[in-house]
């Protein structure tokens, strides 16, 4: 009987820091440290290992507030605040937690969490295994794979969410995603899309037309197409494709990033490491997280 392909979990690390440090209030350490994000993103990480028993799994991190994105369009996510000033020492700390916990942990200068994970991905299918991204960013769905060997878990609704799931919820193939985005623009990040296109707009000339560059000018050719006002949006795609053309360069992910391992030895889950966990536990003031440390 063959056996079945190894399951990793891929964890977008920024999504559960910066929950954490919205929902909890402020806490600190006996030296003044503050810990509300550190902990509850360690609480967060020792729920999904006790609930899902993974075999093998990583953190991806962000680098910085910036990335090679910047290089190409320099507005990229320049809305954003810097992090609060008792946010920032905590990252640190939560990447200490993540290697305490024993779990791999991954960052690359210039490039972002979502870039990582695609790159472990692409290396894991290579390898026959299989993949859940285990994050709330719409960007990471476009890694979904149609075959099952790739899904997301969204942690907040706690739900898995597989290619017809994309389908569902974006009314396109997942590898369409970063043309979804292309068209529609993401104001999370502070890309611009084509002004005028909505989300069903945009869903209905991709599953008509496949890709940006393929969406034709001339109104008569989008006859069939479920969706009001054709000759605007013909027009205004028309106009902006060039616009659309690169928000779907910065919303496709990398899956090149240099010097990201992605042998299943380095992403084996063996357990904490627990007197690492302990000594940071017992720095940070944390009894009740110490009490959950795994075997």
């Amino acid at each position: 009987m063959a056996r079945t392909a190894p399951l990793v979990h891929l964890i977008d690390g920024p999504v559960y820091v910066f929950r954490a440090y919205y929902a909890l209030p402020p806490m600190a350490a006996p030296d003044g440290t503050p810990t509300n994000a550190a902990y509850g993103y360690a609480s967060s990480l020792l729920k999904y290992l006790a609930d899902f028993e993974p075999s093998h799994a990583a953190v991806a991190f962000d680098h910085g507030m910036k990335s090679f994105r910047n290089e190409i369009f320099p507005a990229y996510k320049a809305q954003r605040d810097e992090p609060p000033a008792d946010l920032e020492p905590q990252f640190e700390l939560c990447k200490q937690v993540t290697e305490a916990l024993g779990l791999a942990s991954f960052e690359r200068p210039a490039y972002e969490a979502d870039d990582l994970i695609a790159t472990l991905v692409a290396g894991l299918v290579r390898r026959r295994a299989r993949a859940v991204i285990v994050s709330t960013d719409k960007d990471l769905a476009q890694l979904v794979r149609e075959d099952g060997r790739v899904s997301l878990y969204d942690p907040a609704k706690r739900q898995k969410v597989d290619a017809d799931g994309v389908r569902a919820r974006f009314g396109v193939d997942p590898s369409q995603i970063p043309d979804y985005l292309g068209l529609m623009g993401d104001a999370v990040d502070n890309l611009p899309g084509v002004p005028g296109v909505g989300t069903k707009s945009a869903a209905a000339a991709l599953r008509a037309f496949g890709r940006i560059e393929k969406i034709p000018a001339d109104p008569q050719a989008w006859a069939g197409v479920a969706v009001r006002g054709t000759r605007r949006i013909a027009a205004l795609v028309d106009e902006h494709r060039e616009r659309a053309l690169r928000t779907r360069e910065l919303a496709t992910v990398r899956r090149d990033v240099p010097g990201v391992q992605t042998t299943l030895r380095t992403l084996r889950y063996r357990g904490a490491e627990r007197g690492a966990m302990q000594a940071l536990c017992e720095r940070l003031g944390w009894g009740r997280i110490a009490a959950r440390i795994p075997a």
